[in-house]
């Protein structure tokens, strides 16, 4: 879609701009959810070179994606190294920020770097987001980093659309056909879960992820445990993964000790052994995704697979399965949902998601799936 010629008078001229540094520094699923800027801003004006920065343990969220030529991180445990590492590292990616001489900075959240990566690189346009507590507290520092601020709605608008606001106020409005989410798991991932599957004779399969690493997030393992019983009596065969942390592979193990069935390779255990290239390249050959509100969710969602996903605190306006076939389970019987809080009174654990029943969330399977229940 064009913009239309009068409508914004501040519209970036992009006949000025060659490259673009797009700064996204969250968790995994949230840099995935902002991947469809990257191919939107090519598409509009393909003569653009467009880099990432993000986190370096999220980097795998966005390498490989077609329209990034090049994404730059940020080391979390760079703290850890001492204050002379730490500002050795930090020089080096500012030279490297530097030397790319970027005319367009793209800022995704409330992050100071942000700002004051714009007033060090000096782009000739940047945009973020208007938060009015945040332009409030940090005052002009903050408010004059950037020349374009966009709106955040006030109702229910998926984390996507909201990044692609960044782009609506600089003049570019995206397609309909070009919002999807993008992740390409790569070749040698492919190969691996490929040979994997052949292992265990898997070609037709469910693809269950039931942990996360916020505990107010999971639901009870005997109750995971009875969905996957449930999917194993319908003859299907079920591959169960999960994070390589030893809290979630725990998890995992007591729900394979609550399962009944599941031999001879009917439920294959893969928690701990695969990185998110590989759990991509695991899910996009899945016939359904089932698990909770988590990044594992986001990367079904991106490789086009049909998703039941449980929704305790988050709001699944805001976060649930962008653009593919899903059923979302949240609880009727708690007004409090979403309440956005880790668990009741923050104790880690949510009665909304807890207290979900296994027969609606295998009515949904069967729903999104008829030949999986």
């Amino acid at each position: 879609m064009k913009q239309i010629p009068g409508y914004l008078g501040d519209a970036v001229d992009f006949a000025h701009v060659r490259r673009v540094l797009v700064i996204k520094l969250r968790h995994h699923g949230d840099v995935l959810l902002s991947s469809p800027v990257f191919r939107v801003l090519k598409n509009h004006h393909p003569h653009l070179d467009i880099d990432a920065l993000v986190y370096h343990d999220t980097r795998e969220m966005l390498t490989l994606h077609p329209d990034i030529r090049c994404v730059h991180t940020i080391d979390r445990a760079w703290k850890q190294l001492g204050l002379r590492q730490q500002l050795r590292h930090e020089r080096a990616l500012m030279a490297e920020l530097e030397e790319r001489r970027y005319d367009l900075l793209i800022h995704l959240t409330e992050h100071w770097r942000g700002a004051l990566l714009s007033r060090r690189l000096k782009p000739r346009y940047s945009v973020t987001a208007s938060l009015p507590k945040l332009r409030a507290t940090r005052g002009r520092l903050w408010n004059k980093s950037f020349s374009h601020h966009y709106p955040i709605a006030t109702t229910g608008r998926h984390t996507v659309e909201t990044h692609l606001d960044a782009l609506r106020r600089i003049g570019v409005q995206p397609g309909e056909e070009e919002r999807g989410l993008v992740l390409v798991p790569g070749e040698a991932a492919e190969t691996r879960i490929d040979t994997l599957l052949e292992e265990h004779g898997i070609h037709d399969f469910i693809h269950v992820h039931p942990t996360s690493r916020w505990l107010f997030k999971c639901w009870r393992e005997d109750k995971v445990a009875a969905v996957i019983d449930r999917l194993v009596a319908d003859g299907n065969k079920v591959v169960v993964s999960a994070a390589p942390e030893q809290r979630e592979l725990r998890m995992v193990q007591d729900i394979l000790g609550y399962v009944k069935g599941g031999g001879d390779d009917t439920v294959v255990d893969l928690s701990g052994r695969l990185s998110l290239k590989e759990l991509a390249a695991l899910t996009a050959r899945a016939r359904l995704f089932f698990g909770m509100d988590s990044v594992p969710m986001h990367i079904a969602a991106a490789m086009g697979t049909p998703c039941v996903a449980l929704f305790g605190p988050s709001n699944p306006v805001l976060w649930g399965p962008w653009r593919v076939p899903h059923r979302v389970v949240q609880s009727e019987a708690h007004p409090c949902t979403p309440c956005g809080i880790d668990g009741c009174g923050g104790g880690k654990l949510s009665e909304c998601l807890t207290t979900l029943e296994v027969e609606r969330v295998c009515r949904a399977i069967r729903e999104l799936q008829p030949d999986a229940t």
